[in-house]
């Protein structure tokens, strides 16, 4: 019998996490520049290449959206159901021998996520979600905690966002080196009260984390506050607002009142 969904997912996602480690404890890993400045790693590309071995190969009538293959958006846009997978996301942090790196995919159904997985092995942390099940770390069920009050709130972001809310007592958490996977791994976790970013953030950083967020029982959207839909010509949303739903509103309040004349 073929492999529900979930445990093909969550089986290799354990199997590219192993590999990243791996391969993040070799000396002079192969490495290059893409045209956009970003970085990319012999790890990238063979755990890229495990998921198109194993995932991609398990379920052909799928559509498939990974950082590290080519986009074929018309194809991809015929399939209802598409994988979004981040082979490595914080490859900087992976090619400098940091822990602050993770492996990410989800499966989004109709543009909305319904099966995430967020796997930090240098934490021996295995964050899952399945729609309308919950979210969980390591097996132990996640629930955020919300409040209203943005005060004392330790919200992670870029530089631009978080200056933008600097007036409302935030703790600021600048937190360049945390890909927003795990941003929002975090978030779910109630390790971050929220996390925020403004400019065009990519699919595949957000489609995991935003699943995970959700059923932790918290919001993710666009800095307007619209909700993401995934699978459409651009694989990218514009900005992120993330944190349990009281928070998430004041945020949107907060951002948008800057953009008020």
């Amino acid at each position: 019998m073929p492999a529900s969904d979930e445990a093909l997912l969550f089986d290799v996602m354990r199997e590219a996490g192993a590999l990243g480690l791996e391969l993040s404890r070799k000396k002079n890993l192969e490495h290059w520049t893409k045209p956009d400045g970003s970085h990319v790693t012999e790890g990238d590309l063979a755990i890229n290449a495990l998921f198109e071995r194993r995932l991609r190969a398990a379920r052909p009538g799928d559509g498939w959206l990974s950082e590290e293959t080519p986009d074929d958006a018309p194809a991809r846009m015929a399939h209802e159901r598409l994988w979004i997978i981040d082979p490595i996301d914080g490859t900087r942090a992976f090619l400098e021998g940091r822990d602050e790196w993770c492996v990410a995919a989800a499966l989004a159904v109709g543009g909305q996520p319904v099966l995430a997985a967020v796997h930090a092995p240098r934490h021996r942390e295995f964050f899952t979600a399945t729609r309308g099940a919950g979210a969980a770390l390591n097996g132990e069920r996640l629930v955020i905690a919300d409040r209203a009050s943005l005060e004392g709130a330790h919200i992670a972001g870029n530089r631009k966002a978080l200056a933008g809310l600097a007036h409302l007592g935030i703790a600021a958490d600048p937190s360049g080196s945390l890909p927003l996977q795990l941003r929002l791994a975090h978030v779910a976790a109630g390790r971050l009260d929220g996390a925020v970013s403004i400019g065009k953030r990519n699919d595949w950083d957000l489609a995991a984390g935003e699943l995970l967020v959700t059923e932790a029982g918290g919001r993710v959207s666009d800095t307007s506050g619209e909700a993401y839909i995934y699978n459409r010509t651009h694989p990218w949303q514009q900005g992120l607002v993330a944190a349990g739903a009281k928070r998430h509103a004041a945020l949107i309040e907060a951002l948008n009142s800057q953009r008020t004349p």
